[in-house]
């Protein structure tokens, strides 16, 4: 198990004849602790990859540190920076046998053959892979390949196992089985792993905490729940959840004592949610300032005549989405668009108008200049 530090790490690719200098990473600083899970995520372009290759050494660095155990390793040849990189497309040699692609590196580096062969079959047993030892690539499916290339890495006992988005070519289905037994192996070999994936689903099962990038900077790292409920800023809160929050923009009003946040933009009757604390304290010095109000899809429900503390609002429905234990319903109120999450029995025919209420208690608001998420405590 080993801490590896980034510091201050950047990545610039030079202006080419048609396309100016590209900056990849942008003096990001990053710290993962001995044994963590640590997930890079974000869209596309966001610099996660060439963070995850700096770090293995097959992409040069602009500027900036990275350390392993204490030790700068800029300059140390990829072999010898003690890691173990599982790639997206298995890289397996397809002319040897499941046992000789996962005892290829260790007799490169000539490890006697009785501990070659003891490492790879107790890779192949915690992997169930005992039985397909003597099959090539081709006669096994996606997960068992990439199951391979994940023995591979195990049989190096790295100090440190990076993963660039490994499950991208797999169906759904392969999918959430694969990232159970990722998730299984870090717990049993206790290693320090760090993932990337701009599947934020994976990001929220896999990680003890999540690295979320954009534009090549580091947004915020935290705990999946931490990220879920007190994210630092709009993108964060948009990225992070499936389906992802509800954004309106409106102003802080006040009539008498009562503070209310009043949409903007609406063509029908605007949501109205009246605040109470901890919010009306910390929103009194914004009245009349436009603000965006997010609201998570399992926050908004059907109004009932005894709601308190709710916003109120006659929306359409576009969709009901039937997932089996829970109703996604699409909605839009003029201007605005947003997703509920409703109660599997709920079915409303497309068109209708029906009254949703929003939960008081959770929701979050942001500035639309800074796009921080305005603190309330």
């Amino acid at each position: 198990m080993s801490q590896v530090i980034l510091r201050q790490l950047s990545k610039i690719y030079p202006a080419a004849s048609k396309s100016p200098e590209f900056h990849a990473v942008r003096g990001i600083d990053l710290e993962i602790q001995s044994g963590e899970f640590m997930v890079l995520v974000g869209p596309s372009g966001c610099g996660k990859s060439t963070t995850l290759r700096m770090i293995a050494g097959l992409e040069e660095i602009s500027s900036g540190t990275i350390a392993i155990d204490d030790r700068t390793v800029n300059d140390v040849l990829p072999k010898d920076r003690d890691i173990a990189m599982v790639f997206q497309n298995y890289a397996l040699y397809p002319h040897m046998s499941v046992y000789e692609n996962m005892a290829f590196g260790l007799k490169l580096r000539k490890m006697p053959k009785p501990e070659i062969d003891q490492r790879v079959r107790e890779a192949a047993v915690l992997l169930g892979l005992e039985d397909h030892l003597e099959r090539k690539p081709k006669a096994l499916s996606g997960g068992q390949r990439q199951r391979v290339a994940v023995g591979r890495a195990i049989v190096r006992k790295p100090k440190v196992f990076l993963f660039d988005e490994p499950l991208s070519n797999l169906d759904a289905k392969m999918r959430v089985s694969m990232r159970t037994e990722i998730s299984k192996l870090h717990a049993r070999l206790g290693a320090t792993m760090i993932y990337v994936t701009h599947d934020q689903v994976e990001a929220m099962t896999m990680g003890d905490r999540i690295c979320v990038m954009k534009d090549g900077h580091i947004l915020q790292v935290d705990t999946p729940l931490n990220l879920y409920n007190q994210p630092a800023s709009l993108f964060v809160a948009g990225f992070i959840g499936s389906p992802p929050m509800n954004f309106l923009r409106g102003t802080i009003q006040r009539t008498g004592e009562t503070l209310t946040f009043v949409e903007t933009n609406s063509q029908s009757t605007p949501a109205k949610l009246v605040l109470k604390a901890p919010h009306a304290a910390h929103l009194s010095s914004e009245l009349g300032r436009e603000l965006i109000m997010g609201i998570r899809p399992e926050n908004i429900r059907p109004a009932s005549a005894t709601s308190r503390g709710a916003a109120s609002i006659t929306a359409t429905v576009e969709l009901c989405e039937p997932m089996g234990a829970e109703t996604m319903v699409y909605l839009t109120t003029g201007a605005t668009a947003f997703i509920g999450r409703f109660a599997p029995t709920t079915h409303y025919a497309a068109l209708e108008k029906i009254s949703v209420e929003f939960d008081a208690a959770a929701v979050h608001f942001f500035d639309p200049e800074t796009e921080r998420r305005l603190p309330m405590g």
